[in-house]
């Protein structure tokens, strides 16, 4: 419903609170609220101004009356010693009233009619005169001829004469002094509202500008990015001569400051960025030839069984290092923007051979899949696709205990988008942690939680298995993870790879028996997932946690 400044109800506004109203709306009614105020003294005044006056001119005419009567009712020669009633004398105006009363008797009483005819008065009228004190001095009264202004004086021949004249032509005159101020400021009180309106909607046009300005800054993502502060207050609102222009000015300077600080930190943000690039990169060689020269010498040389421990120690920890300097410039490479390999991906297929996957990893899991008939295909990287299943069912996988269910769900919802959920039974993630699970090296205090976390209890390897590993010649790489324990269930480093599945980067080979989070994992798949134009979300409570991945649909082939 339109307000008297234009604006309409808001829903869930408390209209009885003025708190909640808007300026401009204050402004008009308060302004309206000041003029009805004025409006009102200035007709009160004007009121008793008129009626003063018409009452001064009533009594002016009543005096001059009471005397004409009085000398009218005189004993003289030409009356043979009797007394004239007063209302027989010429120039009587119509309602006219005289009495005369004589022993406190009314002996003569009566008033003109609009006829000229005299009429008499009643007994009850009698009775008001005869209470009137004869001291000259005009009083109001009600007769049953109506409203009367009255004045009793004595004569000298000892009468006492009452003179009335009657109040409807002063009453008259005065409702319609009422009408016309009561229009003159109804229409005046309208004609300023809406001028009124009109100019504190234009004087109040910057501030809009501001509150817009205000608002588009709001939603940019300044988080993290590059940001172009370009939007600012338009000069006409951001001169510094009026209070509101001041306001733009201070607004315009603070968006100044913060895209200067918006590009310090995206300048700071790529140098970091690059650094890790450059360092992962760099680190890839090394690692290598230590993992490769730990083979060579597993291959060659005989160790004792502490050696051969220690041995296998180094390699699972070079493998553990290569892992973490992957994901890192994989995330590197995704917060660059380098553009994906698009293809059309079946989800279908894609959890099939992940779940598959995870079974020969922890076949003490009660794994699960929840399938639609039709494929659910969607438009993106598939080795990415892969990574973000392969993380999300390691993630399950490693913080979870035996004997966990863990569902993969693909559909399709009613919007056309593709759903990918991983839901399981655990323990949950403590819900101070749910908010930041995809955060980088986010792990739920997994240093004083997870047993893999220190190197002393941390399972040894098998020499057998890691010389047999060695000697296939495969690159023996670990999925980043930890132990179970559901103080870390929440642990964002899943970083996993399934045994022979295919990661994007490297390939996967058979893992060692000890598992460390990274706190990547988690992170890697928001921003696989942000990069193909989805999102990711989680949420938890004890005996369910799921991860619900949505992504566009593949477009219908032509």
């Amino acid at each position: 419903m339109p307000t008297l400044s234009g604006m309409t109800r808001v829903p869930g506004r408390d209209w009885r609170n003025p708190s909640t109203w808007h300026l401009r709306t204050r402004l008009v009614l308060v302004a309206m609220a000041l003029l009805v105020a004025i409006c009102g003294a200035v007709g009160l005044f004007s009121y008793a101004s008129m009626d003063l006056f018409l009452t001064r001119q009533l009594d002016d005419q009543l005096s001059n009356a009471s005397h004409r009567a009085i000398e009218f009712g005189r004993p003289g020669p030409g009356n043979s010693g009797g007394r004239r009633d007063p209302l027989e004398a010429r120039g009587q105006g119509v309602g006219m009233l005289n009495a005369r009363l004589e022993d406190g008797a009314v002996s003569s009483a009566g008033f003109l009619a609009g006829d000229a005819t005299l009429k008499s008065l009643s007994r009850d009228d009698n009775a008001v005169l005869l209470a009137l004190t004869p001291n000259g001095v005009p009083v109001d009264r009600t007769l049953s001829a109506g409203a009367y202004r009255l004045t009793a004086a004595r004569a000298p021949y000892g009468d006492v004469i009452v003179t009335g004249l009657p109040l409807a032509e002063k009453e008259s005159t005065l409702a319609s002094l009422v009408w016309t101020m009561v229009v003159v400021s109804a229409g005046g009180l309208v004609l300023i509202g809406l001028a009124g309106t009109a100019l504190i909607r234009r004087t109040m046009k910057p501030l809009e500008q501001l509150s817009e300005v205000a608002t588009k800054v709001s939603r940019l993502p300044l988080d993290a990015g590059e940001v172009a502060l370009g939007v600012r207050v338009p000069a006409s609102a951001a001169h510094r001569g009026t209070e509101v222009g001041s306001v733009g000015y201070a607004l315009n300077k603070m968006l100044d400051n913060v895209s200067n600080a918006l590009e310090a930190r995206q300048e700071s943000e790529m140098k970091v960025r690059q650094f890790v690039a450059d360092a992962s990169h760099e680190l890839r060689t090394p690692l290598t030839a230590i993992r490769g020269y730990t083979e060579l010498m597993r291959m060659t040389e005989h160790f004792t069984p502490d050696g051969e421990r220690s041995l296998a120690r180094v390699q699972s920890q070079s493998v553990r290092m290569t892992t973490l300097v992957e994901d890192l410039l994989l995330l590197a490479r995704l917060d660059e923007g380098q553009p994906l390999k698009i293809s059309d991906v079946d989800l279908t297929q894609l959890a099939i051979e992940t779940v598959s996957d995870e079974k020969v990893m922890a076949p003490d899991r009660i794994w699960q899949l929840e399938l639609p008939e039709e494929p659910v295909v969607v438009r993106g990287d598939a080795a990415q696709l892969h990574q973000v299943l392969a993380n999300l069912l390691s993630n399950a996988r490693k913080h979870t205990d035996p004997g966990t269910k863990v569902a993969t769900g693909v559909m399709r919802s009613a919007d056309g988008s593709a759903v990918v959920t991983v839901t399981d039974n655990g323990s949950g993630i403590a819900p101070e942690f749910v908010g930041r699970v995809f955060a980088r090296f986010a792990r739920a205090d997994a240093a004083r939680t997870n047993p893999a976390a220190t190197p002393a209890a941390r399972p040894a390897v098998n020499p057998a298995v890691a010389t047999a590993g060695a000697r296939s010649g495969a690159a023996a790489r670990s999925a980043s993870g930890g132990a179970s324990s559901a103080a870390s269930r929440a642990a964002s480093g899943a970083s996993g790879r399934p045994a022979g599945g295919s990661r994007g980067l490297g390939t996967a080979t058979a893992a060692p028996t000890s598992e460390g989070t990274s706190g990547l994992g988690l992170s890697i798949v928001q921003s696989i997932v942000e990069a193909h134009g989805g999102t990711v979300e989680v949420t938890s409570r004890p005996g369910r946690t799921e991860f619900a991945v949505r992504l566009p649909a593949a477009p219908p082939s032509a």
